[in-house]
This record gives C-alpha cells, structure tokens and sequence, in this order.
C-alpha cells in the first residue's frame, strides 16, 4: 500500500474522531449535568472506535483480529443462558469460531459461510424444538455466519488498497448508521415501527439513520475511490436497512431471553453483542454487494 493512500486513511480517520468529539461536546453542553442515555451511548464509542482503528492499522491481520475479539466476546455474553450446558457451550464455541475465523481470512467467503449457515440450520432446529439454551447456540451461530464475512475482505479482488477501504467503509458505515437512527430517534421519534420487539426504534430513526448514512457514503466513497454516487448511494441505503434488521433481530432474541443488555461490557452500551448486532448483518451484505457489481 503507498503512502499516498496510508494518509487518505489516516486523514479519514482523524476526521471521525474529531467528529466524535463534536458530538460528544455537543451532547454534552446541550444536557448540562443531567444522566442521559443519549450521552451515555455516544461517549461509549470513545471505547470501541480505538479498537476498530487498531485492528484497521494492522490491517490484513488486524481483519482476523477484530472477528476473533467480537465472536469471543459474544460466546462470553450468551453462554450464561444455556443453562447447564454453558461449559460444553464455551468450548464449542471458541471452536466454531476459531474455525469461521480461520476459514474467512484463507478461504473465499463462500466456504466459512457454508458452514456457518450448517450451524445456523442446527440450532434452528434446536430452537423449533424447543430444546434447553437452543436460543444462544442460534445467536452466537448467527453471528458466526455474518462476522466470518469480516476476515473474508482481505480476500476480495480488489487489491489489498480498496479492500482495506472497504473494510474501513463498512465498520464507519455501521457505527455512525447506529450513532444516527439512536439520536434521530432519540430527538424526533414518535411513530414506533416494532413496538412489541424494540419500543425505541422509530420510523424517524430510521430515515435518519438513513440519510447520515448515504451522505456519509458519498463523502467517503469519493474522497477514498470507491465508486459513483449512484451505487454509493444505493450501498448505503441497502446497508442502513441491514444494520436496521440486525439490531431488531438481536432486539428480540433479548426480549426472549428477558434482558436489556447482553452485558455490561461497555459503558452505555451494553455487551459486545448489542453493539455488533448490526455488524452481523451489514458485513456479508456488503460482501454480496460488492460480487455482485
């Protein structure tokens, strides 16, 4: 990768955190003293957004990386509720993982995915018949199937420049998609879309969340190469949406399992899982997209 495109990256990302620091400034002084979830939830990406540029800088071994950390973390969140069978839960887990992982940064994306949807078919099967702690095996194997996807990058066609700038694009497309339809729905929600399944999710969320994400896509697709304002537009859309679904999906698997958060892992934020919720769905999608061109 030349120098030229490092900067582009670096000068990208340093624009997101000042971003972030606006936001957060902002939030700040608009709620003065006063505990809010709204501030709660921006400041928590001063958490995860180092993690992310961490695993971009080490980039293709950080791709890897970032996978194994999310699908860890997830098995560790989920395996309190299978019961009596969390131990035997754990050690499968790290080993479906381990073996997604391995797979997506070796193998073109077709093969974890095989797999990945052999376990998610399993534990649908489990969880029709309503077998003990069948409810974790399908998450934690839905999110194999879709974080498998993230190692798969490296190994797109494109060359290791825009690969890197499509993985880029699609974790900065997901997070502020998420930052946006909260706050949009947080400011001006009040027509509810599933109010049995996630209350908080508003139609006005979700048109916001929509439109930071295809102004966004068009300001970084063109600043970093990444194609024409018709397809970064209709990418954008598509991925909006996406991320939408992952976080309804996870939204009622947590209704399920009558929790709010998987963890606390994160302050503001909750578990690893209620932040890649989105990420589950917004990384094959994109992979899709992109063969599909």
């Amino acid at each position: 990768m030349n120098g030229t495109f490092t900067s582009q990256l670096a000068y990208a990302m340093a624009a997101l955190y000042i971003l972030l620091g606006v936001v957060s400034t902002g939030v700040g002084l608009a709620l003065g003293s006063r505990t809010s979830q709204l501030r709660d939830q921006v400041n928590a990406w001063w958490f995860i957004f180092p993690v992310v540029s961490c695993g971009l800088l080490l980039y293709p071994v950080g791709a890897p990386l970032l996978a194994l950390i999310i699908c860890a973390l997830a098995a560790r969140e989920l395996a309190p509720y299978c019961g009596a069978g969390a131990t035997r839960f754990r050690l499968a887990a790290f080993a479906s993982l381990a073996a997604a992982v391995l797979c997506g940064s070796l193998l073109p994306a077709a093969v974890p995915a095989a797999f990945a949807l052999a376990g998610v078919a399993a534990a649908g099967y489990l969880w029709r018949a309503r077998a003990p702690g069948a409810l974790p095996w399908l998450l934690f194997a839905v999110t194999c199937c879709g974080i498998s996807f993230v190692p798969a990058f490296v190994q797109l066609p494109f060359g290791p420049r825009a690969n890197l700038a499509w993985l880029f694009y699609l974790f900065i497309l997901t997070a502020l998609n998420d930052i946006a339809q909260f706050t949009s729905g947080k400011l001006f929600g009040k027509q509810k879309i599933v109010p049995r399944i996630s209350p908080q999710k508003t139609w006005q969320g979700l048109l916001g969340g929509v439109l930071v994400s295809v102004l966004l896509s068009l300001a970084l697709g063109s600043y970093l190469g990444l194609g024409s304002a018709p397809w970064l537009a209709a990418i954008a859309l598509l991925l909006s949406v996406g991320g939408f679904a992952g976080d309804v999906m996870f939204s009622a698997a947590k209704r399920t399992l009558g929790i709010k958060d998987f963890s606390r892992l994160i302050p503001g934020h909750g578990g690893m899982l209620d932040r890649a919720d989105s990420l589950v769905v917004t990384a094959p999608l994109l992979y899709l997209l992109l063969h599909l061109r």
